[in-house]
């Protein structure tokens, strides 16, 4: 069955990158992108909602049926944020578009951008670890084994893409050097969505995939 997903997040690097991904694969024959601002970009698989407020998709919901797969890439940085202000961004928000994804769409694949570091036990000392630990259990707790949380570091930015950050230009040279010194650490943005479109179509053995699963599964897309 081929891939009918919905991304978020496309305005942003990470969500720009994963859907570059989706647009340029045969096996996705479907991409809604709902985002607060236009991603500019125009392809017979993109279909695009402008919505404003994350925390109610109320009003557009009817448009979210029909899709087997989620790309959520939607998320802010914590620094210089407090606790109750990041995961009310992080955890509140995804969880109000994932409750509303998993009614619509029984059996959907969803795929949340998280963060390597992220604390499954909720408890640790760093604040935004904890919060993104809480929002992956949530999203594996409400879609089973259809939730799945990537776990990136050093993400490479896709070339020629207009949101990638400005201080990638200083440091992508490191790169290879990079990737060859920490594996368990870097990957590209291509990597990611790859990922994420290898997952929904076979699945992976662990619901939590960090770097070197998100390398091995973008691998196996690339040779399938």
């Amino acid at each position: 069955m081929k891939i009918r997903t919905i991304v978020t997040g496309a305005s942003g690097m990470v969500g720009e990158g994963v859907l570059h991904e989706c647009l340029n694969h045969n096996e996705v024959e479907a991409v809604l992108v709902i985002g607060r601002k236009p991603c500019g970009l125009s392809h017979p698989k993109l279909t695009e909602i402008l919505h404003a407020d994350f925390h109610n998709i109320t009003p557009i919901e009817s448009q979210l049926a029909g899709y087997n797969s989620c790309y959520f890439c939607l998320g802010v940085s914590s620094v210089g944020m407090q606790e109750e202000k990041f995961h009310d961004l992080t955890y509140n928000l995804t969880n109000h578009v994932a409750e509303k994804l998993a009614l619509l769409n029984p059996g959907m694949v969803f795929c949340y951008v998280s963060g390597s570091g992220t604390d499954s036990s909720e408890k640790g000392r760093t604040m935004w670890a904890r919060v993104k630990g809480k929002t992956e259990n949530r999203i594996i707790h409400l879609f089973g084994k259809g939730g799945y949380a990537f776990r990136p570091g050093y993400l490479h930015p896709t070339k020629g893409l207009k949101n990638t950050l400005k201080g990638y230009k200083w440091i992508g040279w490191m790169y290879p050097m990079l990737a060859f010194l920490f594996p368990g650490y870097v990957c590209s943005l291509a990597d990611l969505g790859r990922s994420m479109i290898q997952t929904s179509l076979s699945g992976y053995p662990t619901q939590i995939l960090e770097v070197k699963d998100i390398v091995s599964q973008a691998k196996a897309l690339t040779q399938a």
